[in-house]
């Protein structure tokens, strides 16, 4: 809920000044979480064109 429809939502706007947009902070998180889960989870570097391609480090 933004600003511009708030108008019919006194409760909301009340609950907003007194402890911020806990709904925004919120959702701002969990968009950071899946941008840090898609970047963990891009396993496209090991099947890139030179790359290893799965071959293991040697245990020297």
């Amino acid at each position: 809920m933004t600003a511009a429809n708030t108008s019919d939502a006194p409760i909301y706007d009340a609950l907003v000044q007194e402890h911020g947009d806990v709904a925004a902070a919120a959702r701002r998180v969990a968009e950071q979480a899946q941008r840090d889960v898609r970047e963990a989870m891009d396993f496209s570097a090991l099947y890139a064109p030179g790359g290893d391609r799965g071959r293991r480090p040697s245990a020297e």
